[in-house]
Protein backbone atom coordinates (compact mmCIF):
# COMPACT_ATOMS: atom_id res chain seq x y z
CA UNK A 1 0.00 0.00 0.00
CA UNK A 2 1.33 3.24 -0.52
CA UNK A 3 1.98 5.74 2.30
CA UNK A 4 -0.52 8.26 3.42
CA UNK A 5 -0.08 11.67 2.39
CA UNK A 6 1.79 13.45 5.11
CA UNK A 7 0.19 16.74 5.92
CA UNK A 8 1.32 19.37 3.19
CA UNK A 9 4.69 21.56 4.79
CA UNK A 10 2.65 24.48 4.55
CA UNK A 11 -0.90 26.30 4.07
CA UNK A 12 -2.64 25.12 0.92
CA UNK A 13 -5.00 28.30 1.17
CA UNK A 14 -2.29 30.80 1.20
CA UNK A 15 -2.04 33.77 -1.22
CA UNK A 16 0.02 31.56 -4.07
CA UNK A 17 1.10 32.65 -6.72
CA UNK A 18 -1.59 31.43 -9.28
CA UNK A 19 -0.69 31.50 -13.28
CA UNK A 20 -3.00 32.12 -15.40
CA UNK A 21 -4.89 27.97 -16.45
CA UNK A 22 -6.00 27.12 -19.47
CA UNK A 23 -7.63 24.35 -21.26
CA UNK A 24 -7.82 23.42 -24.55
CA UNK A 25 -9.80 20.01 -25.71
CA UNK A 26 -9.09 18.75 -29.71
CA UNK A 27 -11.17 16.05 -30.04
CA UNK A 28 -14.06 16.69 -27.96
CA UNK A 29 -15.89 13.40 -29.54
CA UNK A 30 -13.23 11.22 -27.67
CA UNK A 31 -14.83 8.87 -25.55
CA UNK A 32 -11.56 10.15 -23.20
CA UNK A 33 -12.40 13.67 -23.57
CA UNK A 34 -16.41 12.62 -22.19
CA UNK A 35 -14.77 10.96 -19.33
CA UNK A 36 -12.56 13.47 -18.30
CA UNK A 37 -15.28 16.40 -18.41
CA UNK A 38 -17.73 13.76 -16.37
CA UNK A 39 -15.11 13.62 -13.21
CA UNK A 40 -13.31 17.04 -13.10
CA UNK A 41 -13.34 20.32 -13.13
CA UNK A 42 -10.70 21.90 -15.27
CA UNK A 43 -9.96 25.00 -13.50
CA UNK A 44 -9.94 23.21 -9.63
CA UNK A 45 -8.03 19.76 -10.87
CA UNK A 46 -5.39 22.56 -12.54
CA UNK A 47 -5.29 24.70 -9.35
CA UNK A 48 -4.50 21.52 -6.92
CA UNK A 49 -2.05 20.76 -8.83
CA UNK A 50 0.08 23.88 -9.07
CA UNK A 51 -1.05 23.87 -4.88
CA UNK A 52 0.46 20.31 -4.25
CA UNK A 53 3.66 21.22 -5.75
CA UNK A 54 3.89 24.74 -4.15
CA UNK A 55 3.25 23.12 -1.22
CA UNK A 56 5.76 20.31 -1.19
CA UNK A 57 8.86 21.73 -3.37
CA UNK A 58 8.65 25.50 -1.78
CA UNK A 59 7.52 27.33 0.48
CA UNK A 60 5.58 31.07 0.54
CA UNK A 61 9.07 32.63 0.62
CA UNK A 62 10.95 30.11 -2.09
CA UNK A 63 7.98 29.37 -4.64
CA UNK A 64 8.71 30.59 -8.07
CA UNK A 65 6.75 33.34 -9.26
CA UNK A 66 8.30 33.39 -13.17
CA UNK A 67 5.06 30.64 -14.71
CA UNK A 68 2.19 33.51 -15.83
CA UNK A 69 0.59 30.88 -17.93
CA UNK A 70 -0.03 26.87 -17.63
CA UNK A 71 -1.95 25.64 -20.95
CA UNK A 72 -3.36 22.24 -20.52
CA UNK A 73 -4.19 20.77 -24.00
CA UNK A 74 -6.18 16.73 -24.07
CA UNK A 75 -5.68 14.99 -28.06
CA UNK A 76 -5.58 11.89 -28.49
CA UNK A 77 -1.75 10.60 -28.68
CA UNK A 78 0.66 7.82 -27.42
CA UNK A 79 1.58 7.81 -24.16
CA UNK A 80 0.31 9.57 -21.11
CA UNK A 81 1.57 13.10 -21.11
CA UNK A 82 4.79 15.77 -21.42
CA UNK A 83 5.36 19.22 -20.73
CA UNK A 84 7.53 21.74 -22.36
CA UNK A 85 7.45 25.75 -22.69
CA UNK A 86 9.48 28.75 -21.65
CA UNK A 87 10.04 30.45 -18.35
CA UNK A 88 6.57 31.80 -18.11
CA UNK A 89 4.24 29.88 -20.29
CA UNK A 90 4.23 25.74 -19.94
CA UNK A 91 1.93 23.42 -22.14
CA UNK A 92 1.05 20.20 -20.50
CA UNK A 93 -0.47 18.02 -23.54
CA UNK A 94 -2.36 14.69 -21.61
CA UNK A 95 -3.60 11.40 -23.61
CA UNK A 96 -7.30 11.34 -23.99
CA UNK A 97 -6.49 7.57 -25.23
CA UNK A 98 -4.55 7.03 -21.93
CA UNK A 99 -7.72 8.76 -20.00
CA UNK A 100 -10.40 6.46 -21.60
CA UNK A 101 -7.97 3.27 -21.26
CA UNK A 102 -8.06 4.41 -17.08
CA UNK A 103 -11.83 5.11 -17.31
CA UNK A 104 -12.34 2.23 -13.82
CA UNK A 105 -10.27 5.33 -11.64
CA UNK A 106 -10.58 8.03 -13.68
CA UNK A 107 -10.24 10.68 -11.43
CA UNK A 108 -7.54 9.34 -9.54
CA UNK A 109 -5.71 9.25 -12.73
CA UNK A 110 -6.15 12.39 -13.93
CA UNK A 111 -5.07 14.17 -10.77
CA UNK A 112 -2.15 11.81 -10.13
CA UNK A 113 -0.77 12.80 -13.74
CA UNK A 114 -1.66 16.34 -13.71
CA UNK A 115 0.47 16.73 -10.41
CA UNK A 116 3.25 15.01 -12.18
CA UNK A 117 3.49 17.03 -14.75
CA UNK A 118 2.78 20.41 -12.89
CA UNK A 119 5.96 19.50 -11.52
CA UNK A 120 7.69 19.71 -14.50
CA UNK A 121 6.09 23.75 -14.63
CA UNK A 122 7.83 24.45 -11.24
CA UNK A 123 10.77 22.37 -10.29
CA UNK A 124 14.70 23.29 -10.55
CA UNK A 125 16.77 20.90 -12.46
CA UNK A 126 20.44 22.58 -12.33
CA UNK A 127 20.43 23.39 -15.58
CA UNK A 128 20.12 27.20 -15.62
CA UNK A 129 23.15 27.11 -13.82
CA UNK A 130 25.12 24.85 -15.92
CA UNK A 131 24.63 21.42 -15.15
CA UNK A 132 21.27 19.52 -15.07
CA UNK A 133 20.52 16.66 -12.70
CA UNK A 134 19.52 13.22 -14.30
CA UNK A 135 16.88 12.43 -15.80
CA UNK A 136 15.56 10.15 -13.59
CA UNK A 137 16.26 12.52 -10.68
CA UNK A 138 13.71 14.51 -12.56
CA UNK A 139 10.75 12.10 -12.88
CA UNK A 140 11.84 10.72 -9.72
CA UNK A 141 10.80 14.21 -7.36
CA UNK A 142 7.88 14.53 -10.00
CA UNK A 143 6.59 11.20 -8.73
CA UNK A 144 7.60 12.13 -5.46
CA UNK A 145 5.04 14.81 -4.91
CA UNK A 146 2.32 12.55 -6.94
CA UNK A 147 2.83 9.91 -3.88
CA UNK A 148 2.87 12.66 -1.31
CA UNK A 149 -0.34 14.19 -3.06
CA UNK A 150 -2.00 11.00 -2.39
CA UNK A 151 -2.44 9.82 -6.14
CA UNK A 152 -0.06 7.03 -6.50
CA UNK A 153 -2.05 4.69 -8.72
CA UNK A 154 -2.06 0.97 -7.67
CA UNK A 155 0.78 0.01 -9.80
CA UNK A 156 3.42 1.20 -8.34
CA UNK A 157 5.47 -0.54 -6.62
CA UNK A 158 8.44 0.45 -3.87
CA UNK A 159 11.64 -1.78 -5.01
CA UNK A 160 11.45 -1.43 -9.19
CA UNK A 161 14.89 0.11 -10.60
CA UNK A 162 18.41 -1.13 -10.55
CA UNK A 163 19.47 2.17 -9.50
CA UNK A 164 18.41 4.96 -7.38
CA UNK A 165 18.34 7.45 -10.21
CA UNK A 166 15.71 4.88 -12.20
CA UNK A 167 13.34 7.36 -12.53
CA UNK A 168 9.50 7.61 -11.78
CA UNK A 169 8.08 5.75 -8.95
CA UNK A 170 11.33 3.63 -8.57
CA UNK A 171 13.31 7.28 -7.39
CA UNK A 172 10.23 8.81 -5.98
CA UNK A 173 10.28 5.74 -3.31
CA UNK A 174 13.32 5.76 -2.76
CA UNK A 175 13.46 10.04 -2.20
CA UNK A 176 10.42 9.31 0.39
CA UNK A 177 12.54 6.70 2.42
CA UNK A 178 15.77 9.82 2.71
CA UNK A 179 12.68 11.72 3.64
CA UNK A 180 11.70 8.98 6.37
CA UNK A 181 15.25 8.78 7.68
CA UNK A 182 17.05 11.88 7.17
CA UNK A 183 14.60 14.59 7.85
CA UNK A 184 11.50 15.67 6.56
CA UNK A 185 11.81 18.39 3.99
CA UNK A 186 14.94 17.22 2.19
CA UNK A 187 13.52 17.04 -1.40
CA UNK A 188 12.35 20.27 -1.03
CA UNK A 189 15.93 21.63 -0.34
CA UNK A 190 17.28 19.51 -2.69
CA UNK A 191 15.43 21.37 -5.17
CA UNK A 192 16.23 24.58 -3.80
CA UNK A 193 19.62 23.77 -4.08
CA UNK A 194 19.03 22.92 -7.83
CA UNK A 195 17.60 26.31 -7.95
CA UNK A 196 20.90 28.07 -6.74
CA UNK A 197 23.52 25.81 -8.35
CA UNK A 198 24.76 23.20 -10.80
CA UNK A 199 23.56 19.38 -9.87
CA UNK A 200 26.25 17.26 -8.01
CA UNK A 201 26.03 14.36 -6.56
CA UNK A 202 27.69 16.06 -3.09
CA UNK A 203 24.42 17.56 -2.43
CA UNK A 204 23.34 14.63 -1.41
CA UNK A 205 25.83 13.82 1.27
CA UNK A 206 25.37 17.66 1.91
CA UNK A 207 21.99 16.70 2.82
CA UNK A 208 21.91 13.92 4.35
CA UNK A 209 25.83 13.23 5.24
CA UNK A 210 25.75 10.24 3.13
CA UNK A 211 27.06 9.71 -0.15
CA UNK A 212 24.41 8.98 -3.19
CA UNK A 213 25.74 5.50 -3.63
CA UNK A 214 25.60 4.70 0.20
CA UNK A 215 22.17 5.89 0.12
CA UNK A 216 21.01 3.55 -2.73
CA UNK A 217 22.90 0.33 -0.54
CA UNK A 218 21.07 1.30 2.76
CA UNK A 219 17.81 1.55 0.72
CA UNK A 220 17.89 -1.92 -0.88
CA UNK A 221 18.67 -3.03 2.50
CA UNK A 222 15.67 -1.46 3.74
CA UNK A 223 13.77 -3.08 1.28
CA UNK A 224 15.44 -6.60 1.36
CA UNK A 225 14.62 -6.39 5.09
CA UNK A 226 18.05 -6.93 6.51
CA UNK A 227 19.75 -4.61 9.19
CA UNK A 228 20.62 -1.64 7.44
CA UNK A 229 24.85 -0.74 8.17
CA UNK A 230 24.89 1.10 11.55
CA UNK A 231 25.58 5.20 10.89
CA UNK A 232 29.38 5.98 11.57
CA UNK A 233 29.33 9.45 12.45
CA UNK A 234 28.35 11.52 8.97
CA UNK A 235 31.29 14.01 7.10
CA UNK A 236 29.69 17.69 7.50
CA UNK A 237 25.47 16.20 8.41
CA UNK A 238 23.43 18.56 7.60
CA UNK A 239 20.61 19.39 9.13
CA UNK A 240 17.65 20.17 6.51
CA UNK A 241 15.92 23.12 7.23
CA UNK A 242 12.48 24.82 6.08
CA UNK A 243 13.47 28.24 6.58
Amino acid sequence: MPPLPRPPPCDPNADWPIPKLAIRCDDLGHPGAKTFFEVINPYDALREAVVAVFCWLYTTETVPKHVENVLLVLRPMDGVAYTFGSDTHKEIHFSLNHIKNSTARAKQEIHGVLVHEMVHCFQHDGSKNGGRCPGGLVEGVADWVRLRAGYAPPHWKEGRGGTWDAGYEATGYFLDWIEERYGYGVVQELNGTLGKRAYDEVIFKELTGRKIKKLWQLYREHLDGGKPSPDEPADGMAAVSLS
